[in-house]
């Protein structure tokens, strides 16, 4: 399995960026996704997620602003972000659960930083 992460960059506080994470395989659609980030010297914290059968789950600081969709026709997952604040910053991680143990594959990051 591979997830193909894009859409990072650099945006102004206030501003909205999405976020795409492309799995290979046929058979994302039985598969939890979702999102991690790593701030800058902190642990990877878990954003969002989505199961299979469609039960959402965000993280505090993001509920509200950030949005997660999974599209199983395009094997995508993908992470909409408004509002952004400069403590959005880090490194974002898509992956996927593919046994119910939690994440077994990730993709490989990609930097969203949030200027004031």
């Amino acid at each position: 399995v591979q997830l193909v992460e894009s859409g990072g960059g650099l945006v102004q506080t206030g501003g909205s960026l999405t976020l795409s994470c492309t799995a290979s395989g046929s058979v994302f659609r039985f598969w939890t996704v979702g999102w991690y980030r790593q701030p800058p010297g902190k642990h990877r914290e878990l954003v969002a997620s989505v199961t299979r059968a469609g039960i959402y789950n965000y993280s505090d600081s993001v509920a509200g602003r950030f949005t997660i969709i999974r599209s199983n026709g395009q094997n995508t997952v993908y992470l909409r972000m408004n509002s952004l604040k400069a403590e959005d910053t880090a490194v974002y991680y898509c992956y996927a659960d593919t046994v119910g143990s939690g994440p077994a594959y990730w993709g490989q990051g990609t930097q969203v930083t949030v200027s004031s």
